[in-house]
């Protein structure tokens, strides 16, 4: 795995990298090794913060944890990442393989931008840019569900409309689709 380390308020050390590695490569016999994998380490309020983010082909898996000690995040993150994989690869197994191995295939990753800028009103602070790729409104639950995120935009693979899924707060899910 390929990993690109930023600090936000700390200091990235060569020690924080070995560990970070060193413990991130468990997850290695899961996919080939020229995965790219993006590690945040923040401060906040004497919290020590790390984001995990690996580009998979087609999707993208997503850790993050907080912790008094960064090396126990860090313990925490490569547990959550090591479990939305299984859950994701055993999803992947029973839907197309019928129970056979499966290993993830090579697929342009998805890009992320940041735009931020300086003003007192509200901003944009971060801007996403990604390909919509065609897919079931089941697929986009179960991409929404490993990135931990309340909503997915996805192109409807029946009809080429973009659409849109959402955890509702009773634990359902809404689609939303364009009336044109």
């Amino acid at each position: 795995m390929i990993l690109k380390y930023v600090g936000k308020n700390v200091e990235v050390t060569d020690a924080l990298k070995d560990v970070t590695a060193k413990k991130l490569s468990r997850l290695d016999k899961y996919f080939p090794k020229d995965i790219e994998g993006n590690v945040t380490f923040s401060t906040q309020r004497n919290r020590k913060i790390i984001e995990v983010t690996i580009n998979l082909p087609g999707t993208i898996i997503r850790a993050e944890e907080s912790s008094d000690d960064m090396y126990a995040a860090i313990d925490k993150a490569v547990d959550v990442l090591e479990r939305q994989i299984r859950k994701h690869k055993t999803r992947l197994q029973r839907r197309y393989l019928n129970g056979e191995t499966i290993r993830f295939e090579n697929v342009a990753p998805l890009s992320i931008e940041e735009d931020e800028a300086e003003d007192e009103k509200p901003r944009i602070i971060r801007r996403k840019r990604f390909e919509l790729k065609p897919m079931s409104a089941e697929e986009a639950i179960l991409q929404m569900d490993l990135l931990g995120h309340n909503f997915f935009i996805y192109q409807d693979a029946e009809s080429d409309e973009i659409a849109i899924v959402y955890k509702r707060k009773d634990g359902n899910y809404g689609l939303i689709e364009p009336f044109i």
